[in-house]
């Protein structure tokens, strides 16, 4: 009798785990087990994102997949054997210092933490929508490093800081996500130029070094192809319709207000005076050098952005688009 007992409970126990098991599957099938999964990406909890996480993508290579350089080294300008005339360089001024971040470089590793004569900052690039922004690496009175997540938000760079694995937004300027949820960055001024324009600007400036210690071809032009084509390649809302989605546009942001300038509009010779919010300032933008520079009334230099309109309008969907007279 006791054995008889012993084999029905245990078929009774074999029963409900087959029962749990049909169950657990129902349940991963109806999509309900995922959208636990899903607050997890590349190792990232975005339980607490300030953005629908349906719109975070993975970019393709894990965290840290696209190594951030952390500490760069520089050469002189002679000693530049990788760079042509017309490659961009992202130029950083800092007292009597001056560096330069070539996009040949920067398209690898997407993330450079930096400091000059004590001023840390972070020079960030991403390739799918032309941005390379530079920001202040002291959040809250802390001193942050920044990596590649691996994650794209409207096919734009989300970085992550190795302090608090928070992520953040490079054209938001702010975290999405973590500890640091809802932080701003501090945007910094730098130049986007030629590579011939920025060594006639600073013939004694330094120049990043391909001894990045990562192997990469950094005499080929990655992303060429997709810089050539007017496709993106990842979905981003679209519902400005007024340029090309990828019409190169000068971004700026004054007092929350944000303005775009297209280039096919603007000129070296033709210097625009424009207003917005509480700053007035002239702009200008030399196609031949790819060089936009932005001037307050002082005549110091304003943050600006060479962007992608279908990134920029993602990101600011109220933008002022700048016109000229007569424009309709």
């Amino acid at each position: 009798m006791l054995n008889y007992i012993e084999t029905l409970l245990h078929a009774v126990f074999i029963n409900r785990i087959k029962i749990m098991q049909s169950f657990i599957l129902v349940i991963i099938l109806s999509g309900i087990v995922p959208d636990v999964y899903a607050q997890i990406k590349n190792g990232f909890d975005l339980s607490n994102a300030s953005i629908n996480i349906e719109d975070i993508f993975s970019g393709g290579p894990p965290r840290d997949g696209i190594p951030a350089i952390d500490k760069p080294k520089f050469i002189s300008i002679h000693k530049v054997d990788f760079l042509q005339d017309d490659d961009i360089v992202i130029g950083v001024v800092r007292g009597k210092k001056a560096r330069a971040y070539p996009t040949r470089i920067l398209v690898w590793h997407e993330v450079v933490n930096d400091l000059i004569d004590g001023e840390a900052f972070a020079v960030t690039y991403c390739p799918l929508c032309g941005t390379a922004m530079v920001f202040d690496r002291h959040i809250d009175g802390k001193l942050y490093t920044f990596g590649v997540s691996g994650l794209l938000y409207q096919s734009d760079v989300l970085m992550y800081d190795r302090e608090t694995q928070s992520l953040w937004s490079q054209l938001a300027m702010k975290s999405i996500s973590g500890l640091k949820v809802g932080s701003k960055l501090t945007w910094l001024t730098s130049e986007h130029l030629s590579w011939k324009a920025w060594r006639e600007k600073y013939p004694k400036g330094e120049v990043l070094s391909t001894e990045t210690g990562f192997n990469r071809n950094y005499k080929s032009k990655a992303y060429a192809s997709y810089f050539a084509s007017d496709q993106m390649m990842f979905p981003v809302p679209v519902t400005r319709k007024e340029l090309a989605k990828k019409a190169w546009v000068i971004g700026v942001i004054i007092d929350g207000l944000a303005k775009a300038y297209p280039v096919n509009k603007l000129s070296a010779d033709n210097v625009i005076e424009d207003k917005l919010g509480s700053k007035q300032f002239t702009i200008k933008y030399d196609a031949e050098q790819h060089y936009p520079q932005i001037i307050d009334h002082r005549g110091e230099q304003l943050p600006s952005v060479l962007v992608f309109w279908f990134a920029w309008q993602a990101f600011y969907p109220n933008t002022e688009i700048w016109q000229q007279s007569g424009d309709k």
